[in-house]
């Protein structure tokens, strides 16, 4: 076939869907799980949507996204919201981000924020460290560093923090000392809007319908329960039996048992270097009494990083769930809960240089990375189906 796809998630339905719109037929999408969808797949519990791989959204700001997905849910079938999210800190519940309603503490604690505030790094012109932890204090200040961002991060990618780089919080914007004190002394948030400030969710389903409307779209052409075991690209074969002129990879490069055709040295360096993280989503029946759309727990204390109200945008459903690292989840075996072993690349010091090196030979060959696990890139889902789309494009324009 003229394009092998690997993978179908959220990248690997759009860039299927986007040759079929476009005529190419001569094409096939090879999936490990029995159904399609990836992270965003969603599952049915207790007469309602439970997204099994999280929370996940659909920001209003890619219109070319919208417009594209609206062609198998279509609009009128998605609710809007206003971005409604909390933080659990001091035995109280603030808005997020941290640093624009920190006027929500009390005043001794807004005092205790804006002196670690001014005194940053950052602010004080200091050299920019290198280890992930000095930069987090650096950039932050010590109070947010130690009472939010240190914790948090270390629940959600593990105790090691230091293993991580600082490449990728580079547009984290400084904490400004001027609109910390605004926002304090006037009662009301200053600075930029955070990611999915208005998001749509489906009315009637979980998020997950969206990529199940995709791949029925897509007949024959996609093939579940099929690992991809082998990936050899002198041949541009994979598992012996598929061989394509292009191969895209939207799945993990870990997860493919074997790897030929690009050298044993990058292999062996991906293995080492390339990591990620694991988490458990968890269903709780009971409702809470918040308008909170999701919450984010920095208390070492609790096994769990952040939840998602799912009686808050999911229209007639119940309860909440709760998202863990893998390694930290202490629940109950008995409660309906779901593992997802790929959940989040790690940005680690070395991956930029690996995926480079990994991502340029395949290419040589006829291999093209792409999406959150083709490219290693912690992409949320209405950014992978703009990469797709724009992949598309090129690939077809040639």
């Amino acid at each position: 076939m003229k394009y092998l796809i690997l993978g179908a998630g959220p990248t690997g339905l759009t860039l299927g869907c986007a040759l079929l719109n476009k005529g190419i037929k001569d094409f096939l999408i090879l999936e490990e799980e029995e159904e399609a969808g990836g992270l965003c797949r969603s599952a049915e519990v207790d007469g309602a949507p439970f997204d099994t791989g999280g929370g996940h959204f659909l920001d209003v700001k890619r219109k070319r996204v919208d417009e594209f997905l609206f062609r198998y849910l279509p609009s009128d079938e998605w609710n809007e919201y206003e971005r409604d999210s909390k933080i659990y800190i001091h035995n109280t519940y603030i808005g997020s981000p941290i640093e624009a309603n920190i006027w929500q503490l009390s005043r001794d604690e807004q005092v205790k924020y804006l002196k670690s505030i001014a005194i940053a790094g950052c602010n004080l012109g200091e050299a920019k460290p290198e280890k992930f932890t000095d930069w987090i204090y650096w950039k932050l200040g010590k109070r947010i560093a130690e009472n939010y961002m240190l914790p948090y991060n270390s629940k959600m990618f593990g105790e090691n923090l230091d293993q991580l780089g600082t490449y990728w919080l580079e547009k984290l914007p400084d904490v400004s000392f001027d609109e910390t004190l605004l926002s304090c002394l006037e009662q009301k948030a200053y600075g930029r809007q955070p990611a999915h400030a208005v998001f749509l969710y489906p009315k009637k389903y979980g998020y997950g319908e969206v990529w199940k409307r995709m791949a029925s779209s897509l007949g024959e052409r996609l093939i579940c329960g099929c690992k991809v075991n082998k990936l050899d690209l002198d041949k541009k074969c994979v598992n012996d039996k598929y061989e394509a002129e292009n191969i895209i990879c939207t799945i993990p490069w870990t997860s493919i048992e074997e790897i030929s055709g690009i050298g044993e040295e990058i292999i062996g360096d991906v293995r080492r270097e390339v990591k990620y993280t694991s988490i458990i989503t968890e269903y709780h029946p009971e409702n809470l009494d918040t308008t909170a759309h999701w919450i984010y727990y920095p208390d070492p204390g609790l096994d769990y990083h952040r939840i998602l109200v799912r009686h808050n945008f999911c229209e007639g459903s119940a309860g909440y769930w709760t998202e863990t690292n893998a390694d930290r989840y202490k629940g109950d075996a008995g409660s309906v809960s779901f593992r997802n072993t790929y959940a989040y690349p790690l940005n680690t010091v070395n991956k930029p240089r690996v995926m480079e090196r990994l991502l340029k030979a395949a290419a040589a060959k006829g291999c093209f990375g792409l999406g959150r696990w083709g490219e290693w890139q912690h992409y949320n889902s209405d950014v992978v189906v703009e990469r797709a789309l724009d992949f598309a494009d090129k690939i077809t324009d040639k």
